[in-house]
């Protein structure tokens, strides 16, 4: 098997992850979340801090509690109470929880730009105090440096900690994650190496972490990219921050949590890449009260779906020679109706430079199939465009997930460059390129398969009745959604006086 790319190059991250895992107890994933990681955030600031602390100490000129000192060199100042050999010494006190909530709130109070991030409810009665105490010393008795940097691995474990997260909440995931392997090929098509990067639906920060890889892998800088996001929902606003700051890159995700239609807030940004996972399929998203924004230059989106609103959106954003890499839905590539218009019209102004149909199952979140548009506002090869059909990738690491390997990805990202190179890439078997002509002859319908042709899809290893188990319980999990929904209408409709 190839080697994949999320979870088996983890080794020590999923040890601590695997140790905290111990505080979860009766605690919901979605609170246990931002409980877990609170606390490898503030270790990783704490251990920065202190490696600064030393140099300090050892250049002797009595600095070593000067803020400034700290600042200057993009690291947190962290005042001595919320200094982890602190926190350590009262781990196994009853008031640990309140030792970590005055320390997470004495470090907003010395950095601005940590004001309102940081959680603060470790003192909640539901906590377990002992247990919280037990992982207090499980990060504190850590041998990190025998594993290598010890920030790069609390960087590496808030990651890793996201996706475990992820796995836990499924359906819910979708709000702050996207599967490393979609960000990845997103990132290696791109190619981001400098200029402004935009996601204006950025969850937990995904999307500019591998940028800042793809850079630093590069031998670039990462102070060359400008990163620009938005996200709507507060608490995942809050673990981009953190994920930004554990990460070294500087950001600009707006004042505060932002729903990006009503409250653009990166109105006159124009981006040399973005890259973007929104909600598929968003329904109630206002589109009524905004059908004559200046965005939509290729039509109006349809008030029950918003996957052409958020194109239209990133579009409106893009600089002259701007990329974008997008995850939509696969109904975005036929529908039929005003996001057919849309579609046809974006294609007539040449902008759809790759469509990729991507393998199933690579979302925690849903088991809806998607594909990456690749829109390109100043494409190398006008008027041709390139499909890839990558459906048959990636291996099952459990019965419910697929992930790529890197080789998986490498083929995807190559076959794309190669294509711009005007190589010969329809040897490959799943990719076509395609005239303008040709996708309007095909009533500017954008599904790989139809221009690739069918491609025997290989045999995953699981059995027929697997299948089939898994299947039925999807289809259970339908249907009972069904019956809630059912139900909502039913006492809607009863709430204006009618029966159904």
């Amino acid at each position: 098997m190839a080697e994949v790319i999320n979870s088996a190059d983890l080794g020590f991250e999923k040890e601590i992850f695997k140790a905290a895992d111990k505080l979860r107890g009766n605690i919901d994933a979605s609170e246990y979340k931002n409980i877990v990681l609170g606390l490898i955030f503030l270790k990783y600031i704490s251990d920065s801090f202190e490696e600064r602390y030393q140099e300090l100490l050892e250049e002797g000129d009595g600095f070593e509690e000067d803020r400034d000192e700290y600042l200057a060199e993009n690291i947190f100042f962290v005042p001595e109470k919320a200094r982890w050999d602190y926190i350590a010494k009262h781990a196994t006190e009853p008031e640990i929880g309140q030792v970590i909530d005055q320390a997470m709130i004495s470090i907003e109070e010395d950095n601005d730009r940590l004001r309102g991030i940081l959680p603060k409810n470790y003192a909640r009665p539901e906590l377990d105090k002992r247990r919280l105490g037990e992982v207090v010393d499980l990060f504190n008795n850590l041998k990190l440096k025998e594993h290598g940097d010890s920030k790069d691995i609390l960087g590496r474990t808030y990651e890793y900690a996201i996706a475990q997260f992820a796995s836990l909440e499924g359906k819910n995931a979708g709000e702050f994650y996207t599967p490393s392997s979609i960000v990845k090929t997103l990132v290696g098509i791109l190619e981001p190496y400098e200029g402004r990067v935009y996601d204006p639906c950025c969850g937990a920060g995904g999307m500019f972490v591998q940028s800042a890889k793809f850079v630093e892998n590069h031998q670039g800088r990462i102070n060359e990219l400008s990163i620009y996001g938005q996200e709507a929902n507060a608490n995942t606003w809050k673990l981009a921050q953190m994920n930004l700051a554990i990460h070294g890159i500087e950001g600009d995700l707006g004042q505060g949590a932002a729903d990006t239609f009503y409250n653009n807030q990166h109105q006159s940004m124009r981006a040399d890449y973005v890259l973007a996972n929104p909600p598929f399929n968003m329904s109630d998203w206002g589109g009524d009260k905004l059908a004559e924004d200046v965005r939509w230059q290729y039509g109006t989106p349809p008030e029950g779906n918003a996957n052409f609103a958020w194109m239209q959106h990133m579009i409106y954003h893009l600089a002259p020679n701007g990329k974008l890499g997008l995850v939509l839905a696969n109904g975005s590539l036929s529908s039929g109706g005003r996001e057919g218009e849309i579609r046809a019209n974006i294609i007539k102004d040449d902008l759809v430079e790759a469509v990729i149909s991507m393998p199933g199952k690579l979302f925690y979140s849903t088991g809806i199939a998607v594909s990456l548009w690749i829109i390109n506002k100043n494409k190398k090869r006008k008027g041709k465009t390139l499909f890839i059909d990558a459906r048959s990738l990636g291996n099952m690491i459990s019965r419910a997930h697929r992930e790529l390997s890197i080789e998986d990805i490498d083929n995807i990202a190559n076959a794309y460059h190669s294509f711009k190179k005007g190589e010969n890439v329809q040897k490959l078997g799943y990719v076509h390129e395609a005239s303008l002509e040709e996708i309007e002859q095909n009533n500017f319908v954008l599904t790989p398969g139809r221009y690739v042709g069918m491609e025997e899809v290989k045999d995953d290893g699981i059995s027929f009745e697997e299948k089939m188990e898994i299947l039925t319980a999807e289809l259970g999990d339908l249907i009972s959604e069904s019956h809630k929904l059912e139900d909502e209408i039913r006492e809607q409709v009863g709430g204006i006086g009618f029966d159904v």
